[in-house]
């Protein structure tokens, strides 16, 4: 399995957005969005191309990737998965990314970037139900409860992680107890509880052509 091991803060403008990859970098004026918001490389400043209609889909689609952390071959297993589903495709797509054990572990604040929550949980600091998982792309459901694992509960960048968090709002699909370091699914989200920066419809398309 392939595994991008570069400057993240380049895959962020290359896609002009944030990307959130960079823990709490991505909330202060250090952001390299903030700083330097254009390509990155010798031109990335006069760089002027044209994109097609494929080029505004691709890069849609490898905007989505990045934002989730997934590799293609995961990505497109994950799309495929919601095009077999009753609903929007997209919106489907969306909510099964957005359900990944890694993500939710982000989005509690236990992991400041989407690769910290992921480190985390391969290392089996979390719980789902009372039960360790390891598995970084591991499907929550309504009613579960994700929460560390008793043997870290003492870990020092845990507990700052969490207390960092506090002062952030988390998605009201979820629900988080900092003193018992324990959040739960209230819901499965729909679209409009999901912030990303992409429109769905256009990777939908880049599959579909």
């Amino acid at each position: 399995m392939s595994r991008y091991t570069g400057a993240v803060c380049r895959l962020c403008r290359t896609e002009g957005t944030k990307l959130f990859l960079k823990g709490d970098r991505c909330y202060t004026e250090k952001c390299a969005i903030n700083k330097r918001n254009y390509k990155p490389g010798q031109h990335g400043q006069s760089r002027r191309i044209k994109v097609s209609e494929y080029g505004l889909r691709l890069r849609e689609k490898q905007k989505l990737r990045r934002f989730y952390g997934v590799n293609e071959s995961q990505f497109r297993r994950f799309y495929a998965a919601a095009s077999r589903m009753t609903g929007q495709t997209g919106h489907n797509f969306l909510r099964l990314l957005e359900t990944r054990l890694d993500n939710v572990v982000y989005r509690f604040g236990i992991g400041v970037s989407r690769p910290q929550a992921r480190q985390f949980v391969r290392h089996g600091h979390v719980t789902v139900n009372g039960r360790k998982v390891d598995i970084p792309s591991y499907l929550v459901k309504a009613g579960d409860v994700i929460a560390i694992g008793e043997g870290s509960r003492d870990k020092t960048i845990l507990k700052e992680n969490i207390e960092v968090a506090a002062s952030r709002t988390i998605p009201e699909w979820l629900q988080f107890d900092a003193e018992k370091q324990e959040g739960r699914i209230l819901a499965l989200p729909n679209r409009e509880q999901i912030e990303v920066p992409v429109k769905e419809q256009l990777v939908v398309e880049f599959y579909a052509r």
